[in-house]
């Protein structure tokens, strides 16, 4: 696009001098003169095209002067529109006054076509630059929306109706929350029923951060739940998932992951933990375990792996609380972690709530613990309780 000039003085030859002048890059379409003669017909053509790149102005002209039509073109908030200003050179008084008002630069007459020459390449630098940010904030703000829109979905991909099951409301109590660090995040949950007795659980955590593990969490859950539900044992599932997984992985994403398969009559849990932290179990009688930690593999890195699986029992009133590392490698302002055991000591603490209550009290102590420092990575909780 070639750059729009116009050029406001009521001196007549003016226009024959520059476009003389400036003839080679007319041609080559470099350059477009656009003449005016005062300032009121220079706004009036302003107002038209709206896309002038650089006003070539005249101080004194009749019916409005240079610093009047400035101060119109300083209204317009227009950064990339840059302001050359032209007088007699005693006339430095209206000249200073025109720069302080926001002009980019000055040319005296008689005009030096050369020096006028190399401040219109100054004034494209400029313009050049100031079109460049604009163009990046643009994109960068559509990006921010786009990311805005993509949190939404993939919040509203995760199950979020409390209690999930009102048919097991007499047996079983289940609550998730996820925070993500980012517009979008990595980890997620997951819960869907298998057959009249049985569901199944997921708690997960996509390596990395932004949009390549938001899609890549997408995929994680679609693959476990549909894997899943067709009523599997958990280490089948996960090796039936980390084949899949493997082919789609990029840049060598993978995904931990504790999937379990609960009876709701019996409180029996059968689960497969895929190198993801170790859930914590609340017993009734206020004490709180560790599962083991995992020897299996995470997922979607090495294809053809065997996971094993365990079995535990709830009893009536335990709790099972999965989690990802957002919540036990939170730090606060002195860069100290919060840690498995101060989540052991506030778990604790918690007997006889729902689990609702378990996660919001914990949240509140990750939160509280934080303070003012950032949100490093993504904070997501589950929590099954037998009744």
């Amino acid at each position: 696009m070639p750059i729009k000039i116009l050029s406001v003085d009521d001196e007549m030859d003016l226009e024959l001098l520059l476009t003389q002048y400036f003839r080679r890059k007319i041609r080559k379409g470099e350059y477009e003169f656009h003449f005016a003669h005062n300032g009121v017909e220079a706004l009036t053509m302003m107002l038209k095209e709206k896309n002038f790149d650089i006003i070539l102005s005249d101080i004194n002209m009749p019916e409005m002067d240079g610093l009047t039509l400035l101060t119109k073109i300083n209204e317009m908030q227009n950064p990339a529109l840059k302001c050359i200003m032209v007088s007699a050179y005693g006339d430095m008084g209206n000249i200073r006054q025109a720069m302080n008002n926001g002009a980019f630069d000055f040319a005296t007459k008689p005009i030096d076509l050369d020096d006028l020459s190399v401040t219109i390449e100054k004034a494209i630098e400029q313009i050049n630059y100031i079109k460049q940010s604009q163009q990046e904030h643009t994109q960068l703000e559509s990006l921010k929306t786009d990311l805005a829109v993509a949190g939404e979905i993939q919040q509203a991909i995760l199950p979020r109706v409390f209690p999930p099951f009102p048919e097991f409301s007499e047996q079983l109590d289940l609550a998730a929350s996820m925070t993500p660090a980012k517009d979008v995040g990595g980890d997620f949950y997951d819960f869907f029923r298998i057959d009249d007795n049985h569901i199944g659980v997921v708690m997960a955590d996509v390596s990395g951060k932004g949009i390549p593990a938001a899609i890549f969490m997408a995929v994680s859950r679609t693959l476990i739940r549909a894997i899943g539900m067709q009523g599997i044992s958990p280490s089948d599932c996960i090796k039936r998932s980390n084949d899949l997984l493997c082919k789609e992985s990029v840049d060598c994403m993978f995904v931990t992951v504790f999937y379990a398969i609960y009876d709701v009559k019996t409180g029996e849990l059968n689960y497969c933990n895929a190198g993801h932290n170790s859930p914590f179990v609340l017993h009734a009688d206020g004490t709180v375990e560790m599962l083991p930690t995992s020897t299996n593999c995470m997922i979607g890195a090495i294809n053809g792996l065997d996971f094993n699986e365990q079995t535990m029992q709830l009893g009536k009133g335990d709790i099972l609380l999965t989690y990802t590392d957002g919540v036990n490698e939170a730090v606060n302002t002195a860069f100290e972690e919060y840690g498995d055991d101060r989540m052991e000591n506030v778990l604790g603490e918690m007997t006889g709530k729902s689990c609702k209550e378990v996660i919001d009290g914990l949240l509140a102590s990750v939160k509280a613990f934080a303070g003012e420092a950032p949100q490093s990575d993504d904070i997501t909780l589950m929590a099954l309780k037998r009744w």
